[in-house]
């Protein structure tokens, strides 16, 4: 859960306004209007943003990771680095921990879940990360693959297509950025509901969110996020949930979930993940 702290009731103002965690689901605009990355820029200070970025989910991560430091620097940010970690023992290198004290934001970029994951989890550098973010001190943004990684636990892969079962979605941990949450992304482009409703059958206490491509759910203060984008963010709540058949069924059999809630949001809508309720819209 974020805990945006501080010393009076102004700083707090202050920091809710500039700090957010940006869960971004994949296929952001890099051309024309660009709001998705021109809001994470403007939270990490606009001209006075230090970014950091983190491109261990990709293959390329050198080419991905200049991609948006080109984008970052005409946008007009003060600094940028990338931290190219090859090796877990690498995130132990004195300059990351550097650059992570300083700076004013971390994004992270799409690619294999699994592989962002196996590099950055319980490594030095991803807990000063989360700290950071979790104490409103960094805007934090992941996209794809850097989207999936947010919760306790994560959708490591799966299918798309049939009807909830268990042999849809693989599960694994997460970096636990915003334990509550279990992501799935290039939702609604992809087919990917009856995905989420099995992992969500999985853990039901978990509040499962579906982000279509060039949208985000953006995460400003305790338990609220908002929609920025062209597509919509897919809310599955189990918090009611009378029955469901996952625990005994075999892997490919259909899976029963009873008194699922499901809602739709679209840009400007908010969300009240702790007491599961629509605020109103922007």
């Amino acid at each position: 859960m974020l805990q945006l702290e501080s010393k009076s009731a102004q700083d707090e103002m202050s920091k809710i306004q500039k700090s957010a965690v940006m869960v971004i689901g994949g296929a952001e605009d890099k051309i024309h209007g660009r709001l998705i990355l021109q809001t994470f820029f403007q939270r990490s200070g606009a001209q006075d943003a230090i970014i950091a970025i983190i491109p261990c989910a990709s293959r390329e991560p050198a080419t991905i990771g200049d991609r948006y430091r080109t984008i970052f620097q005409d946008m007009g940010a003060k600094d940028i680095e990338i931290f190219d970690i090859r090796d877990r023992q690498e995130s132990d290198d004195e300059r990351w921990h550097e650059f992570l004290a300083r700076c004013t934001g971390v994004f992270m970029t799409g690619g294999d879940q699994l592989r962002l994951s196996g590099m950055m989890a319980a490594t030095t550098v991803m807990d000063k990360v989360r700290m950071r973010a979790q104490m409103g001190e960094i805007a934090l943004a992941g996209t794809s693959a850097g989207a999936a990684v947010m919760g306790e636990f994560m959708i490591a892969g799966g299918g798309s297509g049939e009807s909830p079962n268990r042999s849809l979605v693989d599960l694994a941990d997460g970096l636990d950025i915003i334990p509550e949450i279990l992501v799935d992304q290039h939702f609604h482009n992809r087919n990917r509901m009856a995905r989420l409703m099995s992992a969500i059958a999985a853990y039901p206490e978990k509040l499962g969110i579906g982000i279509d491509e060039d949208t985000c759910a953006m995460f400003e203060s305790d338990d609220v996020f908002q929609v920025i984008g062209k597509g919509t963010v897919t809310v599955v709540d189990a918090a009611e949930m009378t029955h469901t058949t996952y625990p005994d069924a075999e892997l490919t059999d259909p899976l029963s979930i009873h008194n699922l809630r499901v809602h739709i949001l679209k840009h400007g809508d908010r969300y009240d993940f702790g007491s599961r309720r629509m605020l109103s819209s922007l």
